[in-house]
């Protein structure tokens, strides 16, 4: 796989986010009542806003908006559905100076949240779940996340079967990657994510981690998503074996974050933000004094959310 090379940063994005040098923070607001790790708490439009603008405030360079959860064993929602609940969120969040992203496979959702200022579309279907995605990311030229995945969320823990699980994400993501390009999409808008948990136990997620400096050396930047997953939770489970709650897992979640950020993955997200943002520094700082640059730093230019929003505005 060849690509726009492994510290490219993908287009277009605010240019404050170009000019960090350190990996980004993507903060997490579903606006779904079923997912795995927050239990519905900001599903209407008020409450998710006010998250939003929370996980801002706590250090969160981009919003990731999702109103479809993808849970294991989770069903799909209908297309209305999952519109009436990303849309207004999107367009509260845009219009207050965020970056945002929208979390669907549909691609009737990403050109309406595109068209209502999300700059980015994090498909965790690669494409593979809406033929039509494809265009709609060539059309808008927003920022493509194009993550590994084998099937939906009610059958794809049947779908784990790897010879060598980096090995057949990497090829697996090179015909993602190949399949974009026949569609018209530039390489500086795709990013990549390996996609873990999906369609990966508990054993598949760690070598993907561990040699993520391979998939950075494809040459796209790399989103990781390990925040509150199953394998983590496994990975702290009690004496008797009882996987940890998703609520315990932030802990473990910030620690692979400074790994995956001192690996160069280009984005990590996360549901709890405080954690993972002071993560992405301190790993900035330690391969700062490495290579003798002073990396600890972040842009002088700060988000431009709006001061209701920070003292609590009508939307809290």
């Amino acid at each position: 796989m060849t690509g726009p090379g492994p510290s490219a940063r993908p287009a277009p994005l605010p240019a404050r986010l170009h000019q960090q040098r350190r990996t980004l923070v993507m903060g997490v607001v579903n606006v779904t009542p079923d997912s795995f790790s927050d239990g519905g708490r900001w599903f209407t439009p008020g409450a998710a806003v006010a998250h939003g603008l929370e996980l801002l405030e706590q250090g969160a360079d981009l919003l990731d908006v999702g109103g479809e959860s993808t849970r294991p064993g989770s069903r799909r929602v209908a297309v209305q559905d999952e519109l009436d609940r990303v849309l207004p969120v999107v367009e509260q969040l845009v219009a207050r100076g965020a970056t945002v992203s929208v979390d669907t496979t549909r691609a009737v959702v990403a050109r309406a949240a595109v068209d209502r200022g999300a700059s980015v579309v994090n498909d965790v279907s690669g494409g593979l779940a809406d033929e039509a995605m494809y265009e709609v990311v060539a059309q808008t030229g927003a920022v493509y996340v194009a993550m590994h995945w084998r099937g939906h969320a009610d059958v794809m823990d049947a779908l784990d079967d790897y010879d060598d699980v980096v090995t057949d994400v990497r090829a697996e993501l090179a015909a993602r990657v190949a399949a974009l390009r026949a569609a018209g999409v530039r390489d500086e808008q795709v990013v990549l994510d390996p996609g873990l948990g999906f369609a990966k136990s508990g054993s598949s997620n760690w070598p993907l981690l561990a040699r993520l400096p391979e998939l950075v050396a494809d040459g796209f930047p790399v989103l990781v998503g390990a925040s509150r997953k199953r394998f983590l939770g496994h990975l702290l489970a009690g004496p008797g074996g009882e996987p940890a709650p998703p609520l315990a897992r932030d802990r473990a979640t910030a620690a692979v974050t400074a790994l995956a950020a001192a690996a160069g993955a280009w984005c990590v997200r996360v549901h709890e933000v405080a954690g993972s943002a002071d993560a992405v520094r301190v790993a900035a700082a330690w391969e700062g004094a490495l290579s003798g640059v002073d990396a600890a730093g972040d842009s002088e230019d700060e988000l431009p959310v709006d001061e209701d929003a920070r003292t609590g505005g009508s939307t809290r």
